[in-house]
């Protein structure tokens, strides 16, 4: 069939739906290692934010249009002059050293999650995602789908709309041997690592960041804790069939009990 030269010429030039866009600004805390790259080239580098603060240490220049660095002027985070931001990422990979770029950004300590969310809280951050590393095989099963220590807790009573926590495994860090009788007892326990389940491995940083950058953007209020089997199935394919459930059911889950309540028995 034909086409029309003038119907296409009207097509090519018809305005392109919007891209969703998020409203208002993101604020990330620990954009180093390779998953703190994927995590800031997936949610700055689409412009889903209006605007992307990343935590620094220094100025640097910033290589994605409508990403700003902002400087942390010191180790008192309680101390940091407030900004205004709607949404926060934290992320605790450390830089790769041969980066000089990384060494520039400013990550955080796992305890200093707390004092940071807090000061997140008062820069008026309604939703908070953090990307929890943890040793491959090395979290408790009791720990693996609700919060796992104290932090996660004072962070979780601050009264954010939403907290996103993203329990990615990784590999153990090689250690350092005194003598080579800490080498050959290091080496036998190494064995175990044979012994973890393939649901316990690491995944690539890059499916890491879209399952967060999923749950960014559909997750309901609340609070939803991605357990390393749930993040290993979503690398796997059907990542944002996988990341609805899990919010469905997080959702279901910490909803409170309809209809009246129930009258206790008569003593």
């Amino acid at each position: 069939m034909a086409v029309d030269p003038f119907q296409a010429l009207q097509a090519a030039n018809r305005a392109a739906p919007p891209v969703r866009r998020d409203e208002g600004t993101l604020l990330i805390a620990g954009a180093t290692g390779a998953l703190g790259h994927e995590l800031v080239r997936r949610l700055a580098g689409r412009h889903r934010f209006e605007h992307t603060f990343v935590l620094a240490r220094e100025p640097i220049r910033d290589g994605l249009r409508g990403v700003e660095t902002l400087l942390a002027p010191g180790p008192d985070i309680a101390q940091w002059p407030r900004t205004a931001a709607d949404a926060a990422l934290v992320s605790f990979e450390p830089p790769r050293l041969y980066y000089d770029r990384e060494r520039a950004l400013w990550t955080p300590e796992p305890a200093q999650l707390p004092v940071l969310a807090s000061w997140l809280k008062a820069c008026g951050v309604r939703t908070l995602a953090v990307v929890q590393p943890h040793d491959q095989g090395r979290l408790p099963e009791a720990l693996k789908r609700g919060l796992a220590s104290l932090d996660e807790e004072a962070v979780v009573a601050l009264g954010f709309e939403r907290v996103i926590i993203v329990r990615s495994a990784r590999k153990p860090a090689a250690g350092r041997f005194a003598n080579p009788a800490e080498r050959l007892a290091a080496w036998m326990l190494s064995i175990a690592r044979f012994m973890v389940p393939a649901s316990e491995q690491p995944v690539r940083p890059g499916k890491v960041a879209e399952l967060v950058d999923v749950a960014l953007r559909i997750a309901p209020p609340g609070v939803h804790v991605a357990a390393p089997e749930l993040v290993w199935q979503a690398a796997q394919g059907a990542l944002q069939a996988v990341a609805e459930g899990w919010l469905s059911r997080s959702a279901a889950s910490a909803a409170p009990p309809s209809g009246p309540p129930t009258a206790p028995p008569p003593a």
